[in-house]
């Protein structure tokens, strides 16, 4: 087994370190030990996708990630991944919890506004991700936490940047979307189309 100590490691560090050992050591079984979860969880995604079995454990302040199996994708992932390629694909990037500058009661409703208007983009509208203060979008009491809901369930990925959700100490209040790291975001933003930054 590839064991793996990232306690003490930001964001992507952790998943890198993964990475690293799938795709260079072509390791089958790795431990990944963490001292965060929301580092657990972006590990977690990561092996799934690379269709390794994964367990999760706590031992005090630290959380492991052990994943068994091997970087063969799941049964059934390839034609979605075919069927998402051909479609245009369009990245919207939230940076903020309010729309602007100038009156900052006047930036949170138009950010509602908009984030309740971007179903119009229909198909197309493919990753919504929330960095810095956009997270609070995303958590318990957000104005807009029954749409993304439903977008979610609709079938939209929205991504939710772990670190910035520890930084504000919301991580327990999220309610809606993967938590993810910088690596997924900077994936998601070369594999789109477009990318609109807010």
């Amino acid at each position: 087994m590839k064991e793996i100590d990232a306690r003490g490691l930001a964001c992507p560090a952790p998943v890198l370190q993964a990475k690293a050992a799938v795709e260079q050591e072509g390791a089958v079984q790795v431990k990944v030990v963490v001292d965060n979860a929301a580092s657990q969880q972006n590990v977690k995604r990561f092996l799934e996708s690379k269709g390794f079995a994964v367990a999760l454990a706590r031992d005090g302040d630290d959380f492991s990630v052990v994943g068994t199996g091997g970087p063969e994708p799941l049964p059934g992932q390839s034609p979605a991944a075919e069927s998402e390629a051909a479609a245009k694909k369009i990245l919207v990037m939230c940076s903020a919890d309010r729309m602007g500058t100038g009156d900052d009661d006047l930036g949170r409703a138009l950010m509602v506004n908009f984030i309740k208007t971007l179903e119009e983009m229909g198909p197309e509208l493919w990753r919504l991700v929330f960095v810095n203060s956009a997270v609070k979008l995303a958590i318990d009491g957000s104005p807009v936490l029954d749409v993304l809901k439903r977008y979610e369930k609709e079938g939209l990925t929205l991504l939710v940047c772990g670190t910035c959700l520890n930084h504000f100490d919301l991580l327990e209040q999220k309610q809606v979307g993967e938590t993810t790291n910088m690596l997924d975001i900077v994936t998601a933003m070369q594999l789109a189309d477009k990318v609109i930054n807010l």
